[in-house]
């Protein structure tokens, strides 16, 4: 059953994002904006323009801070910017504290870091930065996927991360080193990742590009999400159920279930069996 809806964006939404008591949301869209709602009401809080789409959106660790990049596109720049909206003027009057350009290669994903000291940003080209959020400065910079990142997904203590690219292959990440620790390889672009809050278990959903579903048969599409063990980098199980690329997983936070999102147009909510739990304690 539906709870409600909010209304106000024109253009596909591209990100979402709850602060860590759930009293706001955030959305970012194609339609040139980025909006904050009041997550229980659904009224519109407030509106910020862009000259391009927003891909990605997000809040910092205590809920004060917003972070949304855009899209290079129709001549306008990449870039970063960072609002405090304990200061309501900035939103007001359009002007963030900080705006980061990224002239060579667009953000694709984008999540703050732990204690919300920096940003972690994907980019189209696989490459993954660090940002300050204080000075805007970037940190550190490393290439470990060789096309874009679809997403970015952090682990429940903030102190891994772990990416989902286009090069079939999800790799795992310290959050502040960005040392690359673990991979996980399959046979299709990686749409979405995510990590268990309460086991060494990844999920990764992905698929083909939507335009090339239509020529395939829908057992070469292989659409299931699929479980990897995150210290042996192994596949243990599949999951499936969807009839088009999986675009984004989650684990519920108390790692019971988890919900996947697909080009089909279904989310569904997967619960995991009681052997599930009693088969990784035991081990």
């Amino acid at each position: 059953e539906r709870l409600g809806t909010y209304n106000g964006h024109t253009g596909a939404v591209w990100c979402v994002d709850a602060d860590w008591d759930t009293r706001h949301v955030l959305t970012g869209s194609a339609d040139n904006s980025c909006r904050l709602w009041d997550c229980e009401t659904g009224k519109q809080l407030a509106l910020v323009k862009t000259s391009s789409a927003v891909r990605t959106c997000g809040f910092d660790f205590g809920g004060n801070i917003i972070m949304f990049s855009t899209d290079k596109q129709m001549g306008y720049q990449c870039f970063v910017s960072f609002f405090d909206l304990r200061d309501p003027s900035q939103i007001e009057n359009n002007e963030p504290y900080m705006k980061i350009p990224c002239s060579d290669s667009k953000i694709t994903s984008a999540v703050w870091g732990p204690l919300g000291e920096f940003i972690i940003a994907g980019h189209e080209s696989g490459e993954l930065n660090q940002f300050s959020a204080k000075s805007g400065e970037q940190l550190s910079n490393i290439k470990e996927h060789t096309k874009q990142i679809n997403d970015i997904q952090t682990s429940r203590d903030m102190t891994m991360f772990i990416t989902a690219s286009k090069d079939n292959t999800a790799k795992l990440f310290d959050c502040t080193t960005l040392e690359h620790l673990k991979t996980f390889r399959t046979e299709r672009p990686v749409n979405s990742a995510a990590l268990s809050p309460i086991f060494d278990h990844v999920v990764l959903g992905g698929g083909q590009e939507a335009m090339d579903v239509t020529t395939t048969s829908t057992r070469i599409g292989k659409f299931e999400g699929r479980f990897f063990h995150l210290a042996f980098e192994e596949e243990f199980g599949r999951v499936k159920g969807h009839f088009g690329p999986i675009n984004s997983v989650a684990f519920h936070p108390d790692g019971k279930s988890y919900s996947s999102g697909g080009e089909d147009g279904y989310v569904r909510i997967h619960y995991f069996d009681p052997q599930y739990f009693e088969f990784e304690f035991e081990a």
